[in-house]
């Protein structure tokens, strides 16, 4: 099998933006919380391996990002070590022969429709949103409300709130709140480098949902990330289907988004 740098599979630009939200993540976030979760990230090539047992989410225990197999060698087996439910991402549409090999051989499962892979330009000029719901940017000493918020739109142990809390005024990141009323109900975030911008974050507390807090935070990210010079933003949410709609879908597409590739979710087997 030829594994020479020429032959190395290239990884999507939509992939690797959000690689690197996620592995500054982890390099701004809290030692403390680090040494009481265990939470550990490797980086490989453009893509990266990221665990945190304790969180439920996908998104913070999986591998994203990497296409090679040596590659994928060494994150399975660095992430075989961990615990929790642990996942490779990988798109269905580009999985070659080989590498689909290599997740039989291993026991993976895809679980789930995957996620959604979603990319537009940067808007030419300032979106609007009409409704009762307005935005604004977090201050940093907004920090703690922001990590709270999203933890409780996300359903996620308190213990990550000073995860989310330090990405706040840190440097690539813009974090944002939708307000009713001028009480926030909402929280979005938007990482940006080399002229890509990654869109996460987008929680809204339970009681508030269904009032337009979404698409009111998309639109306020890409006016600033336009400003900022972001020319393609990504993102991505549970894949829709028959019978299963995703209103964070539906409002993505409303708001100008086209979704690229699905991405599927393999699980490891337990006891790896």
């Amino acid at each position: 099998m030829d594994r020479s740098p020429a032959s190395r599979p290239t990884v999507p630009e939509e992939e690797i933006i959000e690689a690197k939200a996620f592995i500054d993540l982890f390099m701004i976030a809290p030692q403390t919380l680090i040494d009481q979760t265990g939470f550990a990230c490797m980086q490989l090539g453009a893509g990266c391996a990221i665990s945190l047992p304790s969180a439920p989410a996908i998104g913070l225990n999986r591998i994203l990002g990497i296409a090679a197999l040596d590659d994928l060698d060494t994150a399975y087996e660095w992430m075989s070590k961990r615990v929790g439910r642990r996942y490779l991402q990988m798109s269905a549409a580009i999985t070659p022969q080989q590498r689909g090999d290599w997740i039989r051989e291993r026991g993976l499962l895809a679980e789930g429709n995957g996620w959604a892979k979603l990319r537009r330009a940067a808007p030419r000029k300032p979106l609007t949103h009409a409704g009762e719901v307005s935005t604004r940017q977090v201050n940093a000493d907004e920090a703690e409300t922001f990590g709270s918020m999203m933890c409780a739109g996300f359903g996620f142990p308190t213990n990550l709130i000073p995860l989310w809390s330090a990405i706040v005024g840190k440097d690539g990141w813009t974090c944002f709140f939708a307000e009713l009323e001028g009480r926030p109900i909402a929280t979005g975030a938007m990482y940006a480098s080399d002229g890509y911008g990654w869109l996460g974050g987008g929680a809204t507390v339970p009681e508030f949902r269904n009032r337009g807090a979404q698409k009111a935070l998309i639109a306020a990210r890409l006016n600033e990330g336009a400003v900022q010079g972001v020319r393609t933003f990504v993102v991505e949410t549970a894949q829709p289907s028959t019978g299963e709609p995703n209103i964070s879908h539906a409002n993505l597409i409303a708001l100008g988004f086209e979704q690229i590739y699905t991405r599927m979710n393999y699980r490891f087997p337990d006891g790896s």
